[in-house]
Order: structure tokens, then C-alpha cells, then sequence
């Protein structure tokens, strides 16, 4: 009996999971990569520190996904545990980091965790097609652009992972949107996530702090709040704290046109603490000096208190007090989709089955990031193309 044929769509996280796992005596599988390589969003995010998951109990970690069925049960059925262990087998080994994020042991490389993928993939005879951008259906098949000229390609399973819309250097565009909707599928606009935001500092404030960071802050915007830093830009705000907000201040810009952050600058420091600090006798320094001696205020700390105060509320001490532990800004929007580590958007997950499968095209599947879901950064956006990818190549 002929083997049925699987053709994949793209080369990121989730493809390749897939890939490796699903059953190739069953199945000629055949990837077809825009680029000249796999992985590329894979190795770029690699250089920003290369987390591959996150240590937490699988409960907790399911806790930080907005998704549904599909993509939660995806990874009760591949945890993080399994990845590890996976990853083990095919000769990555892995260490805990600083808030429970996995990472490849040293001096392992980006580079390297790939190659054991594509190791893996040459042992398993998936043959790859690379350079076909995919340029939608015809013809009960789809259409490819690829340095030969068009081509139609026909399969008896496809699956979709095209990846998001953030990072076009990549091949990640977004640009597959319009190819469903042609074909009549629903999607949703993508939209950034994990990403700064922009504010509207006053023009003084932000060239002179431009790139310092705010240390040790707790930042909040509706029910979600994240300790760690932030950096200072000209448009507004960057870093980890800052992005896992990112699903909160989506959500106040959609309703409301703006949206409120609150950064506490102090967070383990009381009013109560700050304020006898404050009320400590001063020797011949001035008000200014007194607060950064006392409360141990860094440079764009101290310009932030003061710029976004008046004198008046400068100078009251129990004011002030609340005020560095409950600092407002307003955010007029979310950095540009293409600078943003991931997006939303995409396929509905209403659109497809509980195994991934588009409800208005049988035999045709979307994984990975071209799906309506979100994650933080620290290992849980892979974690969730490799459990999605995983899962499939054992119900397909």
C-alpha cells in the first residue's frame, strides 16, 4: 500500500516538531521552506538568550497561555518535562536558570540545538524543499513560487506553519493572511504582542534617559503586574516586565484609546519605610539630594518622580511617597508589529478541531504561531509550538 503524502508549510519550531515526530513509515513528508535555511526565527530568537522552555509544574505554566482546547491540551501531552527529555535524547542537554527558565547547557549554541532537529529530520528521510514561498491554493493544491518558477503542489495532508507576523527578516510576514481569506477561511488582523510600548515622554525626559534602565520595578496594567526591568526609549518602554503586559494593554487601547501602567519604583519598600527615610534629618544637601541618598533613587528614577509630578507634589513627602509606588503612565500604543517578539491574530482557534484541523478544509492543519493565542516570553511561546507540533504528528 502507497504511503499518503504530508506536505508542511514553513520551517519554524513547530514545523520542525512535527517533522521529527510524525510516523514517516506511514507518510512522505516533504517541508517546503521559503528561506535557504530552517529555523530562522528560531536562531534569532536564540540571541537574546536562548530559554527553550520553562521549569514551572505544568499546571502553572498552562496558567500564562491565552488559548483554548487544542493548544492546553497540546501541552499536557508534550509538557516541558517531555521537551527536556526529548532534547536529552537527541544530545541537548539542558539547565535551570534564574526564574525557572531552561536553557541548553554551554557552551551550546542556537546553532547547534537546530542541527540536532535537522539531524533528526535527514534520519527520518523528510526530504526539504527550500526557497518555495507559498503563494496560496489552486487547482485542489497549492502554489509556489520557487527559482524554477511556479509550481502546484498536491498532498494528501497539509500542514500550515507560516509563523506570525513580527520579524519579516526572518520570513515571518503575516503575508499568508490573505491566501485564507481567498479561500474563505475566517482569520483575525495580527497584532503585536511581547513588545514595548510607546508613551509620549516630554522631549527633555526621554533624550537624556534614552536607553538607562529602570532596576528592580514592579509594573502593572489592569489584573496582570511583572517584577523585573525595563529600558527607556524614545518612544516609550522595553524589556521583559514590560512585554508580558502586553495582553492587558491590549485590551485598554481596543476598549478605551489608551492604556494605564502603574510602576511601583520601590516594590520592596513600604510608604511607610520611604517616608521616614525621607523625614530623616538633612544635613546641607538639597530636597533632590536627600530623596536619591535616601531611597536609593537611580537617575531615570529620580527624572521620572520629578517630571511627572509638579513642584508642589515634588516637595510633599507623603505624596510623593504613594506616588513612586504607584507611578502612572499612559501608553498611546504598542511598538510596531515587525520589532515585537510574537503576535496575535491569525486562524480563530474556533476554526479548527481539537487536533488542529481547519473546520472548512479537511486534511488541511495550522500550528504553531499563525494561531490566535498568546504567551510571555521565558520559554512559553516555544514551549507551545513544540507541544502544538508534537501533538499533532500523533493524531494526524
Amino acid at each position: 500500500m502507497a504511503k499518503q503524502s504530508i506536505a508542511i508549510i514553513g520551517g519554524g519550531s513547530a514545523a520542525l516538531m512535527f517533522a521529527c515526530e510524525v510516523d514517516t513509515s506511514k507518510y512522505d513528508v516533504t517541508i517546503y521552506e521559503r528561506n535557504q535555511g530552517l529555523g530562522r526565527k528560531f536562531l534569532v530568537a536564540g540571541k537574546g538568550g536562548f530559554n527553550l522552555t520553562h521549569g514551572s509544574d505544568i499546571e502553572e505554566i498552562k496558567t500564562k497561555y491565552i488559548a483554548s482546547t487544542p493548544i492546553l491540551s497540546s501541552l499536557d501531552k508534550f509538557t516541558n518535562e517531555d521537551f527536556i527529555a526529548w532534547l536529552k535524547k537527541e544530545g541537548i542537554e539542558t539547565y535551570v536558570g534564574s526564574s525557572k527558565r531552561i536553557f541548553p547547557v554551554k557552551p551550546t549554541k542556537p546553532i547547534q540545538v537546530l542541527k540536532a532537529f535537522e539531524d533528526k529530520l535527514i534520519t527520518n528521510g523528510v526530504v526539504i524543499n527550500y526557497n518555495h514561498t507559498w503563494q496560496g491554493f489552486a487547482d485542489e493544491g497549492l502554489k509556489f513560487d520557487t527559482p524554477e518558477g511556479e509550481v502546484i503542489i498536491k498532498a494528501d495532508k497539509v500542514v500550515f506553519a507560516l509563523g506570525g507576523g513580527s520579524w519579516s527578516i526572518t520570513g515571518s510576514d503575516g503575508s499568508w493572511l490573505s491566501h485564507f481569506d481567498e479561500k474563505g477561511v475566517a482569520t483575525t488582523p495580527l497584532s503585536p504582542s511581547n513588545c514595548g510600548v510607546e508613551i509620549k515622554w516630554k522631549e527633555k525626559f526621554a533624550k537624556q534617559n534614552e536607553g538607562l534602565p529602570l532596576k528592580g520595578i514592579s509594573i502593572s496594567c489592569g489584573d496582570l503586574s511583572k517584577k523585573g526591568d525595563v529600558i527607556i526609549t524614545r518612544k516609550g518602554l522595553e524589556g521583559s516586565a514590560v512585554y508580558a503586559l502586553s495582553p492587558a494593554i491590549r485590551k485598554e487601547l481596543e476598549e478605551f484609546g489608551d492604556a494605564k501602567l502603574f510602576i511601583d519604583l520601590k516594590p520592596t519598600t513600604s510608604v511607610e519605610s520611604m517616608l521616614r527615610k525621607m523625614h530623616s534629618s538633612k544635613k546641607k544637601n538639597s530636597w533632590s539630594e536627600h530623596l536619591i541618598w535616601q531611597l536609593k533613587l537611580s537617575k531615570p528614577m529620580f527624572d521620572l518622580i520629578k517630571r511627572s509630578c509638579d513642584k508642589e507634589e515634588f516637595m510633599d513627602s507623603h505624596f510623593l511617597a504613594k506616588h513612586i509606588k504607584n507611578l502612572p503612565l499612559k501608553v498611546i500604543d504598542l511598538e510596531e508589529i515587525d520589532k515585537a517578539i510574537s503576535t496575535v491574530g491569525g486562524i480563530p482557534l474556533d476554526a479548527i478541531n481539537d487536533n488542529f484541523e481547519l473546520k472548512e478544509l479537511p486534511n488541511h492543519y495550522v500550528i504553531g504561531e499563525m494561531l490566535d493565542w498568546d504567551a510571555p516570553t521565558g520559554g512559553y511561546l516555544l514551549q507551545g509550538c513544540m507541544s502544538m507540533g508534537n501533538k499533532l504528528s500523533k493524531v494526524i
